[in-house]
């Protein structure tokens, strides 16, 4: 059986500090000085996530500012996503894990399993499938929760856990978001748009598109909740011991390195 450290983390973090802790432990994973691991937070206050390639100005800064929402640039790509009334997980592997698989797609599609045992924990009737290729730009908005991606997560056919995933220097880092409540389309105030119209539209087509766990069994479990069914899933679906742990000293140096150099820094922010 294989071993995974857990770090559940009630006491939730402002954007900057969430992807830099992110970082770290990919960092001390890739280099085999900490076990893989399965991370578990939430975000205090708000904050709207940009995706690597995604253009600043796709973000109404004015808006996040009246809202006193946050703002961060994650390392992983895709479109925004308004971060708040959710659970969102990490998982930071080692390339050799069995659950790397040998390209993006395969990791999606064997991370999704543990992804759905979770879920049916909680209830839910869930599926993960690949999804057709579409021409860049096709039907592409600016968030995140609109469109599906290969081996996403969607229940009654809208999409439910959204995820992204990053690979660098022998490590490989998936974190994505699972919806507990609130209106989705909230987003939509956030960002720019030509005029009121299009921002409408675009709200029509995230709560088309899109669900969160509330409205798929009609009342959300708790944070807590949640995060212990993702790491039963998680532990079932791979038989996988899931080991409690935290942050060491040294990642949480890093981390702190990494707010003040990247994440929590302008000009990572608003580089495009």
């Amino acid at each position: 059986m294989r071993q995974i450290r857990v770090l559940r983390e009630p006491d939730f973090r402002d954007g900057a500090s969430n992807m830099a802790v992110d970082c770290a432990i990919l960092e001390a994973v890739a280099q085999g000085w900490q076990p893989p691991t399965l991370r578990l937070y939430g975000w205090a206050p708000f904050c709207l996530s940009l995706g690597y390639g995604q253009r600043a100005r796709e973000a109404d800064d004015a808006a996040l500012g009246r809202r006193g929402w946050g703002l961060v640039r994650r390392p992983t790509g895709g479109k925004a996503i308004l971060h708040g009334d959710e659970l969102t997980y990490s998982l930071s592997l080692p390339l050799d894990h069995p659950l790397a698989g040998d390209d993006i797609v395969e990791s999606y599609r064997r991370i999704s399993v543990g992804l759905l045992a979770a879920l049916e924990r909680l209830g839910v009737a869930a599926a993960a499938d690949r999804q057709e290729v579409q021409a860049p730009g096709a039907g592409a908005g600016p968030v995140c929760f609109e469109m599906p991606s290969h081996y996403e997560i969607r229940a009654g056919g809208r999409k439910l856990i959204g995820s992204a995933q990053l690979r660098r220097r022998g490590g490989l880092l998936q974190h994505g978001t699972l919806p507990l409540v609130g209106d989705l389309a909230r987003i939509c105030d956030a960002l720019t748009f030509a005029d009121r119209e299009t921002r409408m539209m675009q709200k029509t087509r995230v709560r088309d598109r899109a669900v969160t766990l509330e409205q798929v069994l009609g009342s959300a479990p708790s944070w807590s909740a949640a995060a212990a069914a993702i790491e039963r899933g998680f532990a079932r679906a791979f038989n996988l011991e899931m080991a409690a742990g935290a942050l060491s000293a040294a990642e949480a140096r890093r981390a702190e390195e990494l707010v003040c150099e990247r994440f929590g820094n302008p000009d990572w922010t608003y580089k495009r």
